[in-house]
């Protein structure tokens, strides 16, 4: 399929602003360009309750986002970190979507702003999320969830944190998650996939950009060989939960998620798994400018239920 109409007006739009790359200016200066956004981002979808507040961490006090559907007392949750490089993003950005995707799966959504590299590179990043999906379960019965159905999801470095994440809950035994969303992650750094070569530059997030993002959030050379940084080095997906992995064909990342797919298949663990047409990285989370958004949300929201127990 050919890029979408509105892909096509905001490519068009942000090649014409000749905006500096991310490695050209401070990384100050690129979080001060991501506030921007919020000004043409979507309303929050309506909602019983969103709530902040701060949990304990290894290194800091962790700000999470609570998105309630109902009052139930024993929801399903999903446990979710956002993208963006490891080094930018918060969660107001994400606040339409996970909105929508609370509504729609009737879960409570756990949105996540951990630490940020380049001042706080891995593990600290993967280090919170993991702590936040032990408070999730200690404290599930006060937050009204299911233990039994707590799941873990992100969108592309936030899809690397979850798969992270998935991977030490496995290894450690916490809990038996009920399934893994994974948009369009980015899995492994590895720059010479189809994908990497393909779509490299021209459709918003870049080679090089995803270069750049590697190198703040690894910066000991060696921990790309450590599979909770890049879970494509895991030995065995062999335990991992069931997972709902999205892709973006216009995306540099697209390989990683196929690549994982495959993995994840050959290991046992079920997938199910859909390559959105026609639009670009980071389209989940903007259903103010594709309707593709909304639909990638409805579908996760209604895969995810298949596997709750």
């Amino acid at each position: 399929m050919t890029l979408r109409p509105e892909y096509v007006k905001l490519l068009k739009e942000m090649a014409d602003s000749n905006a500096p790359q991310v490695w050209e200016v401070p990384v100050a200066t690129t979080r001060s360009f991501s506030q921007q956004q919020l000004a043409i981002a979507a309303e929050m979808a309506p909602i019983h309750s969103v709530t902040d507040r701060y949990i304990p961490g290894d290194t800091a006090d962790i700000h999470v986002r609570v998105f309630r559907p109902n009052n139930s007392k024993n929801l399903p949750c999903i446990i979710y970190f956002h993208g963006s490089g490891w080094t930018l993003g918060f969660i107001d950005l994400f606040n339409p979507c996970l909105s929508i995707l609370s509504q729609e799966s009737q879960s409570i959504v756990i949105a996540v702003n951990y630490q940020k590299a380049p001042e706080h590179p891995f593990p600290a990043p993967f280090n919170d999320c993991y702590a936040s999906l032990e408070w999730a379960v200690k404290n599930a019965e006060a937050l009204g969830i299911d233990r039994d159905n707590i799941s873990v999801g992100g969108d592309s470095a936030g899809g690397n944190l979850a798969a992270a994440v998935a991977l030490r809950c496995r290894d450690q035994n916490l809990i038996e998650l009920a399934s893994q969303l994974l948009v369009y992650p980015c899995i492994d750094k590895d720059f010479t996939k189809p994908s990497y070569v393909k779509y490299s530059e021209g459709y918003g997030l870049t080679t090089k950009t995803m270069q750049w993002f590697w190198d703040q959030y690894l910066q000991n050379p060696s921990d790309a060989e450590n599979p909770y940084a890049c879970p494509a080095r895991a030995e065995t997906l062999k335990g991992l939960p069931p997972t709902v992995l999205i892709t973006a064909e216009y995306d540099p990342l697209s390989s990683d998620g196929e690549n994982y797919r495959d993995r994840l298949r050959e290991d046992g663990v079920q997938v199910i798994f859909e390559e959105f047409k026609g639009v670009i990285h980071g389209f989940f989370r903007a259903p103010e400018i594709t309707q593709a958004s909304n639909d990638a949300i409805s579908f996760v929201a209604q895969e995810l239920k298949k596997f709750r127990r």
